[in-house]
């Protein structure tokens, strides 16, 4: 397939073998094989404290977890798990699949509205939740909304972990899973405003995450430190299953912090770690990186959002490491397309890859629903063993998501060339329509963060009447860097793009609102922008470029209100 060129935006499902197994059967295949490595890690900060399963004791602790819920729940039911990274999490997520229940699994920042929302949404029965977080008093909350939530017949704080252990019946059955049951309900993590209830099911999960760590360059054994949340899709099926598949060691760190993230690759010889982009910065900038052995450092892997070209050249330089770009969503089971360790650099620097094995995808026309001309954008869509069940509970948002054909429509804006690598040029709900032309942000963000002074950009559109929606660039400068004027970066975009695509509107910010997960919430921008939040300088334009007829200033102070 790799040697094929295409003629059209269409990847036709390459060969690949796909395993009807459940997540407990790729648990007890490791078990009967290597029952004494290494499983799991729980890298807690001092060292004094971590702890440590093999195969044979994780299995076992996971079992007893199963049985204690079944003292609790059905089969079937959801049980949600509000509480930050802890090995406990990953006991409890084992637990739930093993007891034929659905897991459901909730950021730990959230507050009364999102968590009332998300446990009366999913029908959950039961919620486990640490006692507090970083100050917050959680037990007290789960008190105060347990009266609103008549369904929700159990709560249990993991401070009561062991009494919970103690609970189950060491003769409980448990039930018969299928590959093709739900495992967990995974909600979206809110870069449009509207969490949706993404039913997953075990082959999905299993399948995926083993063709991306097979293609990121993990052997049998291979050893993954993840930093990445276990509630997000990333950390939490992507990473550790994938280790679990190869049969290797999942070293959990309670969150990020980029020195406790450098000491754990070199205590444990790391071999992979998922980072995203904010991340990873964070990473090489840290003043212990030099003082670290990280030779064992093999493969980064980054996604959840652009990654820049610069970015991936400096990693493979500093760290003397492979890069692999990830590409998916949560509807996808995590990931659809993906760079391979051993493609050239032009493509791990302006691609995400070739799809993953046994799906179709297309880049779809916005009216026809055809594959688009090679390199021509459209949506990007796929279909296969990888599509989510559906939101849960949600008919209508999972009709307009999933056509009568099976396809899933991304919200992704992307071309693809001649051998099926693609490129994301932007979101269906980012895409700015200036004067009947469509602008793709994304293109316009790349050549800004071209500038040296610019670390972070950030392009949305605004409404105007005569043009229908103006370009407005939000930006982030380097620490230590002094702020470029507007006629400069002005000059510097007529020099990279067509005139029409400079932003009309600049705005300078010290912090841009961001998903735990490093993705930026643009609607909060765009919102912002609406609500006169961000105060918008705006730009002199040449005679024929839709000039504003504004006098030109070059220097703004910007107050990001709290969020």
């Amino acid at each position: 397939m790799a040697d094929t060129r295409l003629t059209t935006s269409y990847w036709p499902a390459e060969a690949g073998e796909i395993r009807p197994v459940t997540v407990g059967e790729v648990l007890y295949d490791a078990v009967a094989s290597v029952p004494d490595r290494v499983a799991l890690v729980d890298c807690v900060e001092d060292p004094a404290l971590r702890r440590q399963w093999t195969y044979r004791e994780f299995v076992d602790g996971a079992e007893k977890v199963a049985r204690a819920l079944l003292a609790r729940f059905s089969p079937g039911d959801r049980v949600a798990i509000w509480a930050p990274n802890s090995a406990e999490w990953v006991f409890l997520q084992q637990g739930i699949s093993l007891a034929g229940m659905v897991m459901v699994a909730l950021n730990p920042a959230y507050r009364a509205r999102e968590v009332r929302f998300v446990l009366e949404q999913s029908q959950a029965k039961g919620l486990f939740f640490t006692a507090s977080y970083r100050g917050f008093d959680m037990a007290g909350m789960v008190q105060e909304i347990l009266p609103s939530l008549p369904g929700l017949r159990e709560t249990v704080s993991l401070d009561e972990w062991d009494a919970f252990l103690a609970s189950g019946d060491a003769a409980t059955d448990l039930p018969a899973t299928t590959a093709d049951d739900m495992i967990q309900v995974q909600y979206t993590s809110g870069t449009t405003g509207f969490p949706k209830g993404a039913m997953l099911h075990h082959k999905g999960l299993v399948n995926e995450a083993r063709f991306v760590a097979e293609r990121a360059g993990m052997g049998p054994g291979g050893i993954c430190v993840n930093a990445m949340p276990m509630y997000h899709i990333g950390g939490g099926a992507v990473t550790s299953f994938g280790v679990w598949v190869q049969k290797g060691t999942f070293v959990l760190l309670p969150h990020f912090e980029p020195g406790l993230l450098l000491e754990a690759l070199e205590t444990y010889r790391g071999e992979h770690t998922l980072v995203v982009p904010t991340m990873l910065i964070a990473l090489l900038d840290h003043p212990d990186r030099d003082k670290r052995d990280l030779s064992s450092v093999q493969t980064i892997w980054s996604g959840a959002a652009s990654v820049s070209a610069s970015l991936v050249r400096r990693t493979m330089s500093l760290l003397d490491c492979q890069f692999t770009i990830l590409f998916g969503q949560t509807e996808a089971h995590g990931v659809i397309s993906q760079t391979r360790i051993t493609d050239s650099s032009e493509d791990q620097a302006n691609t995400v890859g070739q799809p993953l094995p046994q799906l179709e995808v297309k880049i779809a026309d916005a009216l026809t629903g055809e594959p688009t001309p090679l390199g021509t954008p459209g949506e990007i869509c796929f279909r296969g063993y990888q599509t989510m069940l559906g939101y849960y509970r949600m008919p209508e948002e999972t009709g307009s998501t999933i056509d009568s054909d099976g396809w899933l429509h991304m919200g992704d804006i992307g071309v693809m060339d001649d051998r099926g690598y693609l490129r994301v040029t932007g979101r269906v709900r980012d895409l700015i329509i200036r004067g009947g032309m469509n602008v793709y942000p994304a293109e316009i963000e790349g050549a800004l963060q071209d500038h040296p002074a610019i670390e972070t950009a950030v392009v949305i559109g605004v409404p105007d009447e005569k043009w229908g929606e103006q370009i407005a660039a939000v930006l982030r400068v380097r620490a230590g860097v002094e702020k470029p004027t507007v006629q400069d970066l002005t000059d510097f975009m007529r020099g990279q793009l067509s005139s029409h695509k400079t932003p009309t509107f600049w705005t300078f910010v010290d912090e841009l609102p961001m998903t735990p997960t490093g993705k930026i919430q643009k609607f909060v921008l765009r919102d912002r922008a609406a609500q006169g939040e961000l105060e918008l300088l705006e730009r002199s334009a040449p005679a024929g470029v839709g000039a504003v007829n504004s006098p030109q200033a070059e220097e703004i102070t910007i107050s990001e209100p709290n969020s």
